[in-house]
């Protein structure tokens, strides 16, 4: 016998008995998304190299160490790719789609990043996005993370994640806080990791976002970058906040947030995955009374993550992989790939994650089976697979199972049973002789009856 072969490591299957949730997630994305005016773009998985070491940077985790890149028979460098901004960005300037225009897009799709696979970070995960371009104010920015919200309302989520915003400020404010870090993390080369002494020459931004508990003590101390804001900066960041207020979101200002990919500026933003059951909930004394899905509210709010906080976002959620869904504004990405320049805003959604959220709020989803068509003998195999076409023209959305591969009575039963069917309809020789079908309630209780065949339309039509 030939050895299995098993999928690749951290590249997971998505069973039956789970795709039900995944399909219901998706639903609610699209959906949020076409109720703001956002239209679908889809784009390849494989891009040249290039794009992604421009846009994303060389000195990021992402180009230097997880990035599946290899050259095809051309000797062209491709990347399968790792996230999906600077991709909706290339498609934009190649299709003439962002110059002079204002455009509101979303995608959904696969993406790859070769590092080690642990809960919430595979190599193969899945990543919605939002991309707004073309608008240069605070109201986009407020638009976006109030679609995120929706989204978190729709799913039952809103009292399970925590806001997070922050200002990277202008070019000119992070190279000046740039410079600040170096010299603040030069002066502590004693307490750096391998990883923060590379960084400190390449991006010392990223040294912000360590998770080594030895330098978090180090990194509290080290200088704010929304101290060294310039004016107008300091103004849409203000305003970002007067919106949020306006239309209800609570949110928490993290002077630590500062993103991983070289393209953002100005505004960012994240979404922190909790782990709250109810009685947490009712310690924090943040619940509120109307928990409509219309009601887009963040039921938590702190000033100082991880300081003095037993529910900081550190601490609790998807492990050490906690933000679920990440964006902010990205103005000199159009440009530096090629386009004319053009304000940009976005965020992207981690699906691996979100779904991990509702299996902690233990919702389960399964596929629902109307009817399971059980049939005795060859004439009423011809028949059933006729008169099943017949009635799912009559009742679109009927799941209805028709029985294959043969099985006596007895066996057909127990499959009928362990579909979830809600009815089993019978065809054998008697009931073709009459047409009509056998109906068995298999999870009411009701006495098993006959329906001619014509009538059938009219009882799906009032049963389901």
């Amino acid at each position: 016998m030939a050895a299995a072969i098993q999928a690749i490591r951290g590249m997971n299957d998505i069973l039956p008995n789970d795709t039900p949730l995944w399909r219901h997630l998706e639903h609610c994305l699209i959906k949020t998304a076409l109720s703001y005016g956002y239209q679908e773009i889809r784009s390849p998985i494989v891009e040249q190299t290039a794009l992604f070491k421009r846009a994303i940077g060389i000195a990021t985790d992402i180009v230097e160490k997880e990035m599946y890149t290899f050259d095809d028979r051309n000797g062209d460098s491709l990347t399968l790719r790792p996230e999906g901004t600077a991709v909706c960005v290339r498609a934009g300037i190649e299709h003439g789609l962002l110059y002079n225009q204002i455009q509101r897009l979303w995608y959904l799709g696969p993406m790859f990043r070769h590092e080690r696979p642990q809960k919430g970070r595979y190599r193969q995960f899945h990543q919605f996005g939002i991309e707004a371009f073309g608008m240069a104010g605070a109201d986009i920015e407020a638009e976006i993370i109030l679609v995120s919200a929706r989204i978190w309302a729709l799913l039952g989520l809103t009292d399970h994640v925590v806001l997070q915003i922050n200002s990277l400020g202008s070019a000119e404010t992070r190279a000046v806080y740039r410079q600040q870090l170096v010299d603040y993390f030069s002066a502590h080369q004693d307490t750096l990791d391998d990883d923060a002494k590379r960084r400190l020459t390449t991006n010392p931004l990223r040294i912000l976002d360590s998770k080594n508990p030895h330098m978090q003590a180090l990194i509290a101390n080290a200088p704010v970058l929304t101290d060294a804001l310039d004016d107008a900066s300091k103004q849409g960041f203000d305003r970002l906040r007067y919106l949020l207020d306006q239309t209800g979101i609570v949110y928490e200002i993290n002077p630590r947030l500062v993103r991983g990919l070289d393209y953002y500026n100005g505004i960012v933003f994240e979404w922190i995955g909790l782990s709250l059951d109810p009685s947490e909930l009712a310690l924090m004394g943040r619940r509120r009374q109307d928990e409509s899905p219309e009601h887009i509210q963040s039921y938590v709010r702190r000033t100082n993550p991880g300081e003095n906080n037993p529910r900081s976002p550190s601490t609790m959620g998807l492990g050490t992989q906690n933000a679920i869904c990440s964006g902010g504004r990205y103005d000199t990405l159009v440009e530096l790939l090629g386009g004319k320049p053009t304000p940009a805003v976005g965020f992207g959604l981690g699906i691996e994650r979100v779904i991990a959220l509702l299996q902690q709020k233990e919702l389960a989803l399964q596929e629902k089976t109307d009817i399971y068509l059980i049939l005795v003998g060859e004439k009423a195999e011809a028949a059933g697979l006729r008169l099943a076409e017949q009635w799912r023209r009559a009742s679109p959305g009927l799941c209805l199972i028709v029985n294959c591969g043969g099985g006596n009575f007895k066996n057909q039963f127990k499959r009928a049973d362990k579909s979830g069917a809600r009815l089993a309809f019978i065809l054998g020789d008697e009931e073709l002789a009459a047409e009509q079908v056998s109906v068995k309630f298999l999870r009411e209780e009701k006495e098993q009856t006959k329906l001619d065949w014509k009538k059938i339309p009219e009882f799906l039509l009032n049963i389901f």
